[in-house]
């Protein structure tokens, strides 16, 4: 182990194995080592009796629930948008060619008690019965809009500069009530608070459009694609393509301490006795706890089900949305639902997931509202977790350090922050401009 890399990267987690392809990809020596004896780190892949172990103890699972093995319990799962930015990083470093993927079967949002389709285009809006009739006519001229409008083209902006104009100034052109700027907000334009109303429009129709884009690229009931055998699929990937370009992968090795020099920066990692150096180190914030705040908690619900969410058109997978307007909370909840048509459970089963940024410490009376929704329920475990944030300057130290997970159940937030970590390290920026078709090859289940 006594060489010297560019970069040593600390955890397998998602947001450090992207990392780690990318910085491989672009030709830098890598190395990556975890202290655990399994890939994934906070965001891991568990089977039943792992899960079992994790929130039970050492009680067994009972055999109802099926075989252990056939369990892919993903601990963040996270659906990626068929056209968004992960995507075209997984093209961009060729990871596509390790995974198949499966369109997503529905997008939904909570509204006054009951949960509906997020309508993302005008034909949508006009079929959605989360709006009355005279709304759907106003909502179709602003999806209309929104479709239309390319950056490039000022005849589209209808004399709009979005780069300028707020957000809240777009929606009252158009009268939108509350509750439509509500789910085009936070179920479409995927907002996790009400700070964008405030600022340039121009972020949020990008958003409503790479939404709209990503839903007709398989015409399906959701923008969304998932791994088949889920996320836990995602790490291996991109250890196998890290080791194609002559980096070098290392689980089980204890320790792992960060060496500083005199001033403060970092020189090397030590584990077993010894150092390998490297000019900068990426990891997540449990290998430089010194170096990191806590910024907040994740409540979660993992439920085990023998049948769809009610009220879904029976959909295998899909993504629930609650505003936190309409649970009168500070924060969103999120429902993810996934099946044994993604292979992450035996067959008849289904995994659900209720999440949300903790405003108590008492997440079983917290995600009720969200719990409520799932039907009968076979199994439940509880968790919270606390969310971290890096307060150091890289260039200082030479430590780049990822943020803790947050409550989403979807990969915009997530691919943020790699990719600008990954600016940071590199000092440019991540050309995404890819071939989208590339990502098709394994995806001939998402037609």
């Amino acid at each position: 182990m006594d060489e010297e890399y560019d970069v040593i990267v600390l955890g397998t987690g998602l947001k450090e194995c992207i990392l780690s392809g990318l910085l491989s990809v672009d030709g830098l020596k890598v190395l990556h080592m975890d202290r655990n004896d399994y890939y994934g780190g906070e965001s891991t892949s568990l089977n039943l009796v792992k899960l079992w172990k994790r929130f039970k103890g050492n009680e067994s699972p009972p055999e109802h629930l099926g075989i252990s093995k056939e369990y892919n319990v993903d601990m963040v799962p996270k659906f990626m948008m068929a056209n968004g930015a992960l995507v075209r990083v997984l093209i961009h470093t060729s990871v596509t060619k390790y995974l198949n993927f499966k369109a997503v079967d529905g997008s939904f949002v909570y509204n006054n008690g009951k949960i509906h389709k997020v309508p993302a285009t005008d034909v949508e809006a006009l079929k959605s019965n989360l709006m009355g009739l005279f709304e759907k006519r106003r909502a179709r001229k602003f999806f209309i809009y929104v479709q239309d409008y390319e950056e490039n083209d000022p005849k589209s902006h209808e004399g709009l500069d979005l780069k300028k104009v707020t957000t809240k100034e777009v929606i009252s052109k158009y009268g939108l009530e509350d509750d439509t700027v509500d789910f085009i907000g936070h179920a479409l334009a995927l907002h996790r608070d009400d700070t964008y109303l405030d600022e340039p429009a121009l972020d949020t129709v990008k958003r409503m459009k790479l939404y709209a884009e990503s839903l007709a690229r398989f015409q399906g009931g959701s923008p969304y694609i998932y791994p088949l055998y889920g996320l836990g699929e995602l790490p291996q990937a991109f250890a196998r393509l890290s080791a194609v370009y002559g980096g070098t992968y290392m689980l089980s090795k204890p320790e792992c301490k960060v060496e500083f020099d005199e001033s403060g920066k970092a020189y090397g990692v030590t584990s077993e006795g010894e150092t390998a150096k490297c000019k900068k180190i990426v990891c997540d914030p449990s290998y430089l706890p010194d170096k990191v705040r806590k910024i907040g908690k994740v409540a979660r619900a993992i439920c085990i089900m023998k049948h769809p969410i009610p009220d879904t058109k029976d959909s295998h997978s899909v993504q629930i949305i609650l505003p936190k307007k309409q649970l009168k909370r500070k924060s969103d909840m999120y429902v993810f639902c996934c099946s044994y048509a993604h292979n992450v459970a035996p067959k008849g089963k289904f995994i659900a997931f209720v999440s949300t940024e903790a405003e108590t410490d008492k997440p079983e009376i917290e995600l009720k509202p969200g719990i409520d929704l799932l039907g009968p329920v076979e199994e439940t475990f509880f968790d919270i977790y606390d969310r971290y944030e890096p307060t150091n300057n890289p260039e200082e130290d030479s430590c780049f350090v990822t943020n803790s997970y947050d409550a989403t159940t979807h990969f915009e937030t997530t691919v943020k922050d790699v990719l600008a970590l990954y600016s940071k390290i590199t000092g440019k920026e991540l050309d995404l401009s890819v071939d989208l078709d590339a990502a098709s090859a394994g995806e001939q289940d998402a037609a």
